[in-house]
């Protein structure tokens, strides 16, 4: 007689598939674990609180699928549809980036350059909306507007929205042309910075190419960003800005030329300059 087949056998041939020659999946485990949660439609710990149960044939072919998608290389967050950020739960589909960790120092700063309860802020290129919901999260009494020139990506930041319980301005355009004259208090970005010809683009082509890389030039989007931000900031209002691991020297020489004062780089926890950020000061 043939053994049924149960969610415990599967954990283990999916986490032996996904660990076989591929050191890339440290977290094979974890990742079979809740490719086969999606599959089932069940939260993981209810996965793991019935282990014996047995698994269907459909919902186990859904679970091959999955498995043979990350095994050649897709993102865990599409194949789930689900990303944590800031201790949140962000919907995820292949039309934003996956929200990573480091970008959360980018919540980090915010916050410590900010300690009133009543602010305004722009998030530019919002994605999933990640940085604009993470900010309302901690700081209801903040006026939060999140911009992106795709209306994919703010039709999804607007459920994830709905779905944390939070209310941000949603606008569409590219960097400041969704902002008309307005002025903030702070403005954040997470925008493309890998150049069009980098290697690193292959590992992340899952992801939209659009949001990864400006072209050919790596800092385009962080020049535009930083030659405009002074007509949208008041006076002592900061731009804080994420980029790659070696650019934040040239960063910091552009907020220098634009005019910013106490311009000063942050580290991630891997030890890379990750955010740069400098003051508006009014001449």
């Amino acid at each position: 007689m043939t053994e049924p087949t149960t969610i415990a056998s599967l954990i283990a041939r999916g986490t032996c598939q996904l660990d076989s020659g591929n050191t890339a999946h440290d977290s094979a485990a974890l990742d079979a674990q809740l490719l086969l949660a999606r599959a089932l439609g069940i939260e993981r710990w209810r996965l793991l609180a019935h282990t014996e149960a047995a698994v269907d044939a459909a919902a186990a072919e859904r679970y091959r699928r999955l498995l043979c998608r990350r095994a050649a290389g897709e993102p865990l967050g599409y194949l789930t549809g689900r990303r944590e950020f800031w201790s949140l739960q962000f919907m995820v589909t292949a039309d934003v980036l996956i929200p990573r960790p480091e970008t959360e120092l980018l919540v980090e700063r915010a916050l410590a350059l900010r300690n009133s309860s009543t602010g305004r802020v722009a998030d530019l290129g919002t994605g999933c909306g990640a940085l604009a919901i993470a900010l309302a999260r901690e700081r209801p009494g903040w006026q939060i507007v999140a911009t992106d020139v795709s209306a994919a990506a703010l039709s999804l930041a607007q459920r994830n929205a709905q779905a944390l319980g939070v209310s941000i301005a949603l606008r569409q355009g590219d960097w400041y042309a969704a902002l008309g004259a307005e002025v903030f208090d702070l403005l954040l970005s997470n925008p493309p910075y890998v150049a069009a010809d980098d290697p690193a683009l292959h590992a992340l082509r899952y992801e939209p190419r659009a949001a990864l890389t400006p072209g050919r030039d790596a800092l385009q989007s962080l020049r535009t960003l930083v030659r405009g931000a002074a007509r949208h900031l008041l006076p002592g209002g900061w731009l804080l800005l994420e980029h790659g691991a070696t650019q934040g020297a040239e960063v910091r020489g552009e907020l220098v030329l634009a005019g910013f004062g106490y311009v000063r780089s942050h580290r991630d926890l891997a030890g890379h300059e990750r955010i740069t950020e400098g003051r508006h000061d009014q001449i």
